[in-house]
């Protein structure tokens, strides 16, 4: 990894603005991330977890500007982009991409998989239309479809082959980053393993960096570099995988890291389980202080008052907790 990252997150907050009631008399505010402060290295496999609604995918929508932030920076290359209009963002977005959940809903039935691939490499210029059909058949090579695809349609093809032409359409404008919001979440198992194998043979063969969003933390431990935790729109823990899977910090982070199996049978019978109780607060109304405190079976008088500050522990393991000793 290089010195400077490649895409620097500092107090990126995201709030939605919705109205409630029969004629919606009532403005509330969805809080959905608050005070996000991370890198992303270059070369690297940055993932978030988190229970559902926990600001992972909101993270990645507004690094990429597709969620104007509410307040904050996303500098690429020195620049901070999480400003920038639609139009000063579009030649930004040949860098920039996205893999969502569910590739049937993100590709247009009514074109071939050769015009969905194609179609971002001709909006940016990226070559002459008579070299287009050779652009695409490697496209497709690289993501382990033959090139006989590329005359196909979407409802022609299973979720993991068109999951691969997603991933497809993706690296058309030949992109640095790339955030994949539950890419593998929508798949069958055996499907999944494919799609992870994948995504790594890419990221070695073009330097790719990945925002990886998911619920699977044994596919997370597997593919990352370095995890963030992420609870009720704040990160509660950031670090290496071996730190966060090895010597997890924060009491949430504990309690997830407590639900992944063990291999050994007879040390998942004998393990200790953490088990948290309630349910997760609403982002409409988020209590004071530490968001988990409701939760937290170590949590003290100060967790219900004072937000916890964004700690580094040392070697890059940060944490937001008023239990852990600095």
């Amino acid at each position: 990894m290089g010195a400077q990252p490649l895409i620097r997150v500092e107090k990126l907050q995201k709030h939605f603005p919705i109205r409630l009631g029969a004629f919606g008399e009532r403005a509330v505010t969805v809080h959905a991330l608050d005070d996000a402060t991370f890198d992303i290295a270059e070369g690297e496999t940055l993932s978030l977890v988190g229970e559902s609604g926990c600001g992972k995918s909101t993270t990645g929508f507004a690094i990429l500007n597709l969620h104007r932030p509410t307040a904050g920076r996303v500098v690429y290359q020195g620049r901070d982009i999480a400003t920038l209009d639609e139009k000063a963002m579009r030649p930004i977005r040949r860098d920039l991409q996205i893999v969502f959940q569910d590739p049937y809903s993100t590709l247009n039935p009514r074109m071939t998989v050769g015009d969905a691939v194609g179609e971002p490499i001709l909006f940016h210029g990226l070559c002459k239309r008579s070299e287009l059909p050779h652009r695409i058949e490697r496209l497709l090579a690289d993501v382990g479809l033959p090139p006989r695809f590329a005359q196909r349609y979407p409802h022609e093809l299973s979720g993991g082959q068109r999951q691969r032409v997603a991933i497809a359409r993706a690296l058309a404008c030949q992109p640095k980053f790339i955030v994949c919001d539950e890419a593998i979440s929508a798949l069958d198992v055996s499907i999944q393993a494919q799609i992870i194998n994948l995504l790594l043979d890419l990221q070695e063969k073009y330097g790719l960096t990945y925002l990886f969003i998911a619920h699977d933390l044994a596919v997370v431990r597997h593919i990352s570099t370095r995890v963030g935790v992420m609870y009720l729109g704040r990160l509660a823990e950031l670090g290496t995988r071996d730190q966060l899977f090895g010597e997890p910090l924060h009491p949430y982070t504990k309690a997830l890291m407590s639900a992944v199996p063990e291999a050994d049978p007879v040390a998942e019978r004998n393990r200790h389980r953490q088990i948290l109780e309630g349910d997760v607060p609403s982002p409409l109304n988020p209590p004071p202080g530490c968001r988990f405190h409701t939760r937290c079976p170590i949590a003290m008088a100060e967790c219900r008052t004072i937000v916890p500050e964004w700690r580094d522990r040392g070697e890059g393991h940060f944490v937001a907790c008023h239990a852990v000793p600095a």
